[in-house]
């Protein structure tokens, strides 16, 4: 249960000219009354459902609550990519609370918590930032011991006051069930509106470096990233060796009322997918959100290739075929059309990946860095 009160600011008083300043916008705090107190009483847990999820393109019709696709896309979406919209990357819980301590607890839906080359707080765990002076901040993060209940304590001794906080969900693994707890009598709310100009959401469509591997926590996802930069909502579309460009997606996609398309599916593609489907791709998009920016992100610089050949050209390849497409578009004159290079997506020193093409931190951080920008320039909505 939800219900709604008011905040209202105080002119502060200007002593020259006896003048006062125009009040803040008024904005109505939406506090969640659902929590159930634990048996000692001294935490008071709140679904993440009832809070609300932030990061979803589909809010309706979902087979489960932290499902990136509607249910409505099996059987109609090829099985890979529906499995693997069953994952949560990008999803997050963004609330604000007075609580001098903020607990977790969940779980989830596949048993294998980690991977070779991802460590289990990317895969499985949570990771809490706060929002401090008007900029996001990591706090904590939550790692996953089991596939059920789980539960931590991600902060304690927090500076009193009201904070905005956002919690995102693990990247390669189901969310099943997840509560935030908060010391009892303390609010919890959910998180403020975004301004008009920032409320539509960024869509990130492409493979697993979108799907977010390698991240060491949930908050590195290169799109999680650009979202607390842009202080804008983002939906994570990345699927695991299965950005392929999909024609069923595609038509999905074009359905929702988005800032921008980022497309970033070369890795997963060979020169030959990637010249078949480009085209048809921009062009449905287009003709379904004639003034939605789109991005063509190039695939990223495998880190062999410096030494490497074979390496290189490998990704090369794909390049040349998706600049081509991108050529053509624009000689067909579509609008609102963008390229992104690879040249500085992992920076020059070959130590941004964990594999050679997966990014760690760092690659994701650069990652972040290119696109952002451009992003910045095009988004107006």
């Amino acid at each position: 249960m939800i219900e709604k009160f008011t905040y209202f600011a105080v002119p502060v008083l200007l002593l020259a000219g006896c003048a006062t300043t125009p009040p803040p916008p008024v904005r109505e705090a939406v506090v969640v009354t659902s929590g159930v107190a634990s048996e000692d009483g001294a935490t008071t847990w709140y679904s993440g459902t009832d809070i609300g999820c932030e990061g979803q393109g589909w809010t309706t019709g979902l087979a489960l609550p932290y499902d990136r696709f509607p249910a409505e896309a099996e059987g109609k979406v090829p099985d890979a990519p529906w499995g693997l919209s069953r994952h949560s990357a990008g999803i997050s819980i963004h609330f604000e609370t007075d609580s001098p301590a903020i607990s977790v607890r969940w779980s989830l839906r596949n048993d294998n918590l980690a991977m070779p080359h991802m460590p289990a707080t990317g895969v499985s765990g949570v990771d809490l930032y706060a929002k401090h002076n008007g900029e996001w901040g990591w706090i904590a993060t939550g790692a996953p011991g089991k596939k059920d209940g789980n539960e931590a304590v991600l902060a304690s001794n927090i500076p009193a006051g009201l904070h905005e906080y956002r919690l995102y969900l693990p990247l390669y693994n189901g969310t099943e069930k997840l509560e935030i707890g908060v010391k009892t009598g303390s609010a919890l709310n959910k998180a403020p509106a975004y301004p008009r100009d920032h409320a539509k959401p960024v869509l990130v469509w492409g493979s697993s470096i979108v799907h977010g591997a390698c991240a060491s926590r949930p908050g590195m996802a290169y799109p999680s990233i650009i979202g607390r930069h842009l202080d804008r909502p983002m939906i994570n579309l990345g699927f695991s060796g299965n950005g392929l460009m999909d024609p069923p997606i595609t038509e999905l996609i074009a359905k929702l009322d988005v800032a921008a398309y980022v497309i970033d599916c070369c890795p997963n593609m060979s020169p030959e997918l990637i010249a078949e489907r480009t085209e048809p791709l921009v062009h449905a998009l287009r003709a379904a959100r004639p003034d939605t920016p789109i991005l063509l992100v190039e695939n990223v610089p495998y880190e062999q290739g410096w030494f490497l050949p074979a390496s290189k050209k490998s990704y090369v390849d794909k390049n040349v075929a998706l600049r081509s497409a991108y050529n053509r578009l624009r000689a067909d004159n579509v609008k609102e059309l963008y390229y992104v290079p690879c040249d500085d997506l992992f920076g020059d020193d070959h130590d941004a990946t964990v594999d050679g093409v997966h990014p760690n931190d760092l690659g994701f951080e650069r990652m972040a860095d290119v696109i952002e920008p451009v992003l910045r320039k095009v988004v107006r909505d």
